[in-house]
Formats: C-alpha cells, sequence, structure tokens
C-alpha cells in the first residue's frame, strides 16, 4: 500500500507516520532526509544533490522524483508514505506517472484535518522538558509543579523558538496555499481520506487505520 500524508503543521502526521512505519512496516519517504542521504552518498544522483544544494538552488521536481525512484526500486513490505511531497499539481502528476511506470498505484491521501484555532490552541500552549522529553501543555496539562518537569525533576523546561501564534498562523498560510490544490486534485480521483487530527491520539490512530483498510 502506497499513500500521502496530508496535514498542517501540527497536526500530528509525524506520529502517525511513525506508527504505519512501526506497526505496518511501511517505508517513510521524507524528501528532506532523502535529499539529505543522497548529498552524502557518493552516487551518480547524489552528487547531482550536492552540486545544487551546494550552490544555494533549489532541488528540482526531476532530481526529487530520481530519488522516490531509487527507494521504490529497493521496495518495502508495507509499501511507502510519502511525506512532504508532492507539493503542487505537476509533482502530484510526477509521482502518479513514476508509481504507473513501476507498477505500482497511489492507493489514498490521508489528510489530518484541524480547526486553526483549536491547532493555535494546542501549539502554543507546548513545552518540553529539555533533559527527558515529556512534553506539557499549559492549559490541558501543565507540569504540577511550576518550571518543574513532572518525570525527571529538571528546571529546563523549553518552547520552541516557532511555537509562536504568529509564527504558526504563517506557517498554516503556507501550508493551505501549497495543498489546497492538491486536496481537490486526489478528492477528483477517488484517493482522499479526511480523518479528525485533533481527536486523542488513540482515536486519531483508529481513524487513519480504518481509512486506509475500508
Amino acid at each position: 500500500m502506497n499513500i500521502i500524508l496530508l496535514g498542517a503543521p501540527g497536526a500530528g502526521k509525524g506520529t502517525q507516520a511513525r506508527i504505519l512505519v512501526e506497526g505496518r512496516g511501511m517505508v517513510q519517504l521524507s524528501t528532506g532526509d532523502m535529499l539529505r542521504a543522497a548529498r552524502t552518498s557518493g552516487t551518480e544522483m547524489g552528487q547531482k544533490v550536492a552540486a545544487v544544494m551546494d550552490a544555494g538552488q533549489l532541488v528540482t521536481d526531476e532530481i526529487v522524483i530520481g530519488l522516490i525512484a531509487e527507494q521504490l526500486e529497493k521496495g518495502a513490505t508495507g509499501g511507502f508514505i510519502f511525506d512532504g511531497f508532492p507539493r503542487t499539481l505537476a509533482q502530484a502528476d510526477a509521482l502518479g506517472d513514476l508509481l504507473a511506470a513501476k507498477g505500482e498505484s497511489l492507493d489514498a491521501v490521508v489528510e489530518l484535518r484541524v480547526d486553526d484555532e483549536a491547532l493555535v490552541d494546542r501549539i502554543t500552549g507546548r513545552f518540553t522538558c529539555g533533559n527527558c522529553g515529556e512534553v506539557y501543555h499549559d492549559r490541558t496539562k501543565p507540569t504540577k509543579v511550576a518550571g518543574t518537569c513532572d518525570v525527571c525533576g529538571s528546571h529546563d523546561l523549553k518552547r520552541r523558538a516557532d511555537d509562536n501564534e504568529d509564527s504558526l498562523r504563517q506557517r498554516l498560510l503556507e501550508y493551505y496555499k501549497k495543498t489546497s490544490p492538491l486536496i481537490g486534485y486526489y478528492h477528483a480521483k477517488g484517493k482522499l481520506k479526511v480523518v479528525d487530527g485533533l481527536q486523542d491520539m488513540a482515536k486519531v490512530t483508529a481513524d487513519v487505520a480504518a481509512a486506509l483498510d475500508g
């Protein structure tokens, strides 16, 4: 099974991808990870990637499709999760053509849909322990003692610099500008499955499974 995961920043896409990788033996193809790996691989494609990135230029769709083709050649027992690609309609067409050429198909596009205001509340209230990684929230999961991690007792509590409201709203705007056409594109092809990404994690996981197996 080959799928695309779509979701706004903070919608839980990374968590669901990890669950699918662990539970179904799928392989997550993240554009960023593939580019970083290719750059240091020493292969012909890797040399192309390194040359483009070292020149400060944007990596072309052709190169990214080439990297995905290499991964498809390796195969995956559970199929592939495409993460961060496609971002445009031209890329969506190119991915469809590549899969068809390899005798593969795209089985589903799962969108983790979220309400913007609820997402802003979820993200801007979030902070983590820099020592053990435990995640907290100002409103829904504060520490029992202010400034102290409940788990390890550390006082090293941190917020991501871009977890502020202005930055998040800008990231959301960019996401919608890029993905809105894709959502329409895959809906028209009958591939789009929508899951409420603001439910608790177990329910989201169950709904994603139902969307893929339904």
